[in-house]
């Protein structure tokens, strides 16, 4: 009961700090939905965010919900996890940094009986937080300075439940149903040095309530009394998701007494998530090797998003289509010399995982930042006196998000996963 009482703490501590936190300063986070949070645990941090084709006994994998069959008898498995990070800015050879650390994630599982597991957890979905400006002169004049102010915080969170199950030996099926709900601001304030010029501020606003579905599937295939085949296929559909974003405009001018605040321009059902859709293949040698392939497509240029524009200066807010198919690769594996063994050294998992995704935004017209990461990472076991069971899991993360004639980013990330794996559905005989 003790054990149970802290899991519902932790749990409920969790959701209220995921909640709380943007976890961003990126400027790139001003389009679309915000940055795509990376939807990864511990385990597969390390890995770079392979995932779709592992079959962990002892993870909550919630990248394909088919694993959750995989998951131990009499046993309770909490994860979660936290991140630090250092961002570098760099444009025109102009440098700054900017610090961040959140808790990332709280997930659980449990075998409910044979063959059919179940997970359920809190994760963000997408983040918005930035606040920069600039400032160029306004004609040929030298007099006239125009500054544009650029702010932005919130994100959508993502709380899910959802079931795997192996009808046959070697292949696998499973669903997450998930409820997404969360809310974004963003503002650019438009203002010039001569005080007879108008200073235009344009506020854009949604809160999303809606729902989101994956489902997966996994088939193992025997190569030998050692090698196994993984082959696994996720899919997401997409939808609308049942929020108005808003365009408010003011006009002030410091000759006048009052700003002129234009009538709310509103776009009724105007956000949408597109079909998404994975592909894996993972290679498994007796469970001491394990690497793999994701393939991640998001068709985000099927969706329309709420663009503001002027026709003839009146203010048009309207749905079109400035988003782009975001495409993601990633390569990686663990190594694990003897994970049941009793030697700590030989129980340690060594992980490594690089990436490359495409941009799903564009910026004034033009293709958004592409990413490259790369990741290094352990599993550490935790030994007790009544727990052996448990990891935890630290790896080191590089992205690099770069565009030409944009800002490049560089960010440096440890994160940090602390895996609880208890014992609580045995039944004890009593002599």
């Amino acid at each position: 009961m003790k054990r149970a009482l802290l899991s519902v703490a932790l749990f409920v501590w969790a959701t209220i700090s995921i909640m709380a936190q943007s976890g961003t300063n990126s400027p790139y986070s001003q389009f679309g939905l915000g940055l795509l949070a990376d939807q990864s645990s511990g385990f597969s941090r390390g890995m770079n965010g392979l995932g779709i084709g592992f079959r962990e006994h002892n993870q909550v994998n919630y990248l394909n919900p088919a694993s959750y069959s995989a998951i131990d008898s009499l046993s309770f498995i909490f994860d979660t996890g936290l991140s630090g990070q250092i961002t570098n800015f760099n444009e025109n050879g102009q440098k700054r940094n900017a610090n961040n650390a959140d808790l990332d994630y709280v997930i659980a599982g449990f075998r409910a009986f044979r063959h059919f597991g179940i997970g359920f957890g809190l994760l963000p979905f997408t983040t918005v937080g930035y606040n920069y400006g600039t400032t160029s002169y306004v004609g040929n004049t030298q007099t006239t300075l125009s500054s544009n102010t650029y702010s932005g915080s919130g994100g959508v969170h993502q709380a899910f439940i959802g079931a795997g199950w192996e009808p046959f030996r070697g292949l696998s099926i499973g669903a997450n149903f998930s409820y997404l709900w969360g809310d974004y601001s963003r503002s650019l304030v438009n203002s010039y040095s001569d005080s007879y010029a108008n200073t235009i501020s344009r506020y854009y606003s949604a809160d999303i309530r809606s729902y989101k579905l994956d489902f997966g599937i996994q088939g193992t295939l025997p190569l030998s009394k050692k090698d196994l085949l993984t082959v696994a296929v996720t899919y997401s559909p997409g939808h609308k998701l049942n929020a108005d974003p808003e365009c408010l405009v003011i006009k002030t001018n410091s000759q006048e007494s009052k700003p002129d605040t234009l009538p709310p321009l509103r776009i009724a059902n105007g956000l949408a998530i597109p079909d998404m859709f994975g592909y894996s293949l993972t290679y498994n040698h007796n469970n001491q090797w394990k690497v793999g392939v994701d393939y991640t497509l998001q068709k985000w240029a099927s969706v329309d998003f709420p663009e503001f524009s002027s026709v003839d200066g009146e203010p048009q807010f309207t749905l079109q289509r400035v988003l782009k198919d975001r495409h993601k690769i990633t390569l990686g594996g663990e190594y694990c010399r003897e994970e049941a063994g009793r030697s700590f050294f030989r129980r340690l998992k060594y992980r490594a995982g690089v990436s490359y995704a495409t941009p799903y935004v564009t910026v004034n017209g033009q293709d958004g930042p592409k990413e490259i990461s790369a990741s290094m990472g352990f599993g550490i076991p935790i030994v007790n006196a009544y727990n052996n069971r448990s990891y935890l899991n630290i790896s080191g993360q590089w992205v690099r998000s770069s565009a030409p004639g944009f800002i490049k980013e560089n960010i440096f990330r440890i994160n940090i996963g602390l895996v609880f794996n208890e014992r609580w559905f045995a039944k004890w005989k009593v002599d």
